[in-house]
């Protein structure tokens, strides 16, 4: 049997370098190989620039496992919450393949974030909490964005604003204030639970002086997340109409030793 850790995927290198890490180190911690795949896209990126190793997607992954004999398969979702890409697509791409092989057998793990499990928001806090430590006495007000990428499912934004709220709880008077935001949307009123936008929060009368600590949402560097990646553009376009501003990006989560204990519980439940 194969275990894959399965991430959406990108087109930035440093997202499969980072999930070939958290694989390698998963691997460590359970005993066994873990794969790194991704749903989509990590396969467009040139081998060169992954040390000559191509990244892997699951569709083509699993048809070559079974071609090769191999039936039966377990999931680790590197997903906080039940997005679409776990619930709809991944099964659908288990369904296609099971037309040729009827004998594929697939179990996907639980995502990370689990209601009642505090050890998520203890992750979050502890990457505000970092920053705070560097902070100064000038730096009041500090107020945090906890900023994902933005879901057109109610359900997946809602775990972002309830993980919002326990981040509140857990800082306390540590920050003067916490606020959940997007990085994108889809038109129509329908999907007016994504916002704010964070360069929509940051452009609040409230929130363009004294410091805001962008805590991201993200497991992987990418697009949106990373040293140049759109959250670190919108911020640097904010404190520059805002010279009051100042603005720090916490590190992304796959670094956080919690994320290889999580991931490890949930490979323990298959």
């Amino acid at each position: 049997m194969k275990t894959l850790l399965v991430d959406n995927g990108s087109l930035e290198p440093a997202a499969t370098f980072a999930l070939r890490e958290l694989a390698t180190k998963l691997s460590d911690c359970v005993g066994g190989r873990i794969e790194p795949v991704s749903l989509l896209h990590s396969h467009k990126i040139a081998s060169e620039k992954l040390d000559g190793v191509a990244a892997q997607i699951v569709e083509p992954y699993l048809r070559e496992q079974l071609q090769a004999g191999e039936n039966e398969f377990t999931v680790l979702p590197l997903f906080v919450g039940p997005s679409r890409a776990i619930t709809e697509y991944l099964p659908e791409v288990i369904e296609n393949l099971r037309a040729d092989f009827p004998v594929l057998k697939v179990k996907i793990a639980l995502t990370i974030y689990q209601d009642g499990d505090l050890r998520f928001v203890s992750m979050l806090a502890d990457r505000v909490r970092d920053q705070l430590s560097e902070l100064t006495a000038d730096a009041q007000p500090v107020r945090v964005a906890l900023v994902d990428h933005g879901s057109p499912i109610e359900e997946v934004t809602a775990v972002r604003n309830g993980l919002a709220d326990q981040l509140a709880s857990e800082l306390g008077a540590a920050v003067e204030q916490v606020a959940p935001c997007s990085m994108e949307r889809r038109a129509g009123s329908e999907y007016d639970f994504n916002e704010p936008l964070l360069e929509s929060l940051l452009s609040r009368e409230e929130w363009s002086t004294g410091t805001v600590i962008v805590t991201q949402l993200f497991l992987v560097p990418g697009r949106h997340a990373g040293p140049t990646g759109d959250i670190a553009q919108i911020c640097a376009d904010a404190e520059q109409t805002s010279p009051n501003l100042r603005t720090i990006r916490t590190e992304v989560l796959a670094t956080h030793p919690k994320t290889i204990e999580i991931l490890a519980d949930r490979y323990a439940l298959l």
